[in-house]
């Protein structure tokens, strides 16, 4: 089952919801705050993006900018940035979708409609 990870007060979330419903695509709507994508999920992302760690964090949240994670994420290894990532949904760049071989993090419509093939 596709997994879509979101926040209600994110207007690229609402977005990213009505894209899927337009499609008629089945998914499970997640709140990532409350229940973030397991280290699983985000590894596979991770591997997704070609290892960019940069493109499946929420650069622009205030979690992000307290950690100083913009200073300190070149010197994590893979697996502490997953693991701070599946400890703290906010610092997840979101939507996150997981599931069926698909694993997006953000709302790129292009990008979505080349991975769901519509």
């Amino acid at each position: 089952m596709l997994e879509v990870y979101t926040y209600s007060s994110c207007d690229t979330c609402r977005r990213a919801v009505r894209w899927l419903r337009a499609r008629e695509i089945d998914f499970l709507e997640k709140p990532i705050r409350e229940t973030p994508p397991s280290a699983k999920q985000l590894r596979l992302a991770l591997t997704a993006v070609g290892g960019e760690r940069r493109r499946i964090f929420n650069t622009a949240g205030r979690d992000y900018r307290e950690q100083k994670l913009g200073e300190r994420l070149g010197g994590l290894t893979d697996t502490e940035a997953i693991a701070l990532l599946a400890s703290n949904g906010n610092l997840v760049k979101r939507p996150f979708v997981s599931g069926a071989g698909i694993h997006l993090s953000g709302f790129d419509e292009t990008a979505w409609s080349a991975a769901f093939g519509c």
